[in-house]
């Protein structure tokens, strides 16, 4: 509890987003429902060419671009989930400086 006459931290005091890691955890967020939707719609797009065969001519240039979407976009949350993951874990140099003490207290 805050002393009186104090304000308490609230969520809307601090932007999680102002740092390097949420500005990198939302560009994942965001890339993750590109490809989710990319997919969806190259699905749709190949029952489509199957099922109804449509004889279009930009229909051949058409369908299959929600499919590169989708591998470009794969590739990109790929390497930005990546990069996520090595800045929030420790690395392996890094030792705790109370290991000691905890090896000690066991």
């Amino acid at each position: 509890m805050a002393a009186p006459g104090r304000p308490t931290p609230n969520r809307r005091t601090r932007n999680p987003r102002r740092t390097a890691h949420g500005r990198l955890t939302r560009f994942v967020r965001h890339v993750g429902r590109l490809l989710c939707w990319s997919l969806a719609t190259a699905m749709a797009s190949a029952a489509t060419d199957l099922l109804l065969a449509p004889h279009a001519p930009w229909w051949a240039y058409t369908w299959p671009m929600p499919w590169i979407l989708t591998c470009t976009s794969a590739l990109a949350w790929a390497v930005l989930r990546a990069c996520e993951k090595s800045a929030t874990d420790p690395s392996p140099n890094d030792e705790d400086p109370h290991q000691d003490e905890w090896e000690r207290a066991a």
